[in-house]
């Protein structure tokens, strides 16, 4: 979700028009350059079943990965303290919104526009990866998120290529932004991030 500056007192219509914005781009990029875009691939009922399939154990990987120190040595816990202020500046309803805005947008943009076109010119594999890298760019406020979001990037690189399905990838998404936020404002604890109820 690339709508990160809520934090700094963004209102819910400006996050909501950001990010609407950005599936706005990935329309026009489509059109402009007449990208072909792969829709259902695996069949309508499929898509949701495995995109929430997808977005659990994404989200559950991360949930694992994130407890090695190791892997991430920047202040992860300062991290989801940015996250969780984000989260708790708007209501559910505004959440939903973001994060199906956010499937849909990101999506259309990075993978069906970029990954699109770059794999007309060079082959699915440096497609995959050059979009997955912009991806992670786009959402860089530290190492660590990079990192979060190019490898997230990769696999809905990899399951768009390897369903043909842009559906199945927006639906992922979504899902996925929408349990890592419920996850982090109903249990901030798991994080090291101290609600104001227990602080």
């Amino acid at each position: 979700m690339a709508a990160r500056g809520a934090s700094n007192g963004i209102s819910a219509l400006a996050a909501l028009l950001f990010q609407g914005g950005i599936g706005v781009l990935g329309l026009l990029a489509i059109w402009l350059f007449d990208i072909p875009v792969r829709w259902v691939g695996i069949g309508e009922g499929r898509v949701w079943l495995f995109g929430a399939i997808g977005a659990v154990l994404t989200y559950l990987l991360l949930l694992v990965l994130t407890r090695i120190p190791a892997l991430f040595p920047d202040d992860m816990a300062r991290q989801m303290r940015g996250l969780y202020q984000f989260a708790r500046s708007f209501s559910w309803p505004v959440l939903i919104a973001l994060s199906v805005l956010a499937g849909v947008g990101e999506e259309l943009l990075f993978r069906g526009a970029v990954q699109g076109w770059l794999a007309n010119l060079t082959g699915p594999w440096p497609a995959i990866f050059a979009s997955a890298l912009l991806f992670g760019l786009v959402h860089y406020v530290s190492f660590t998120y990079f990192l979060v979001a190019t490898g997230l990037g990769l696999l809905l690189g990899f399951a768009y290529h390897v369903s043909g399905s842009l559906e199945l990838v927006m639906i992922w998404h979504a899902l996925y932004d929408m349990v890592a936020l419920f996850i982090l404002v109903r249990f901030p604890h798991w994080f090291g991030v101290e609600s104001p109820a227990s602080g």
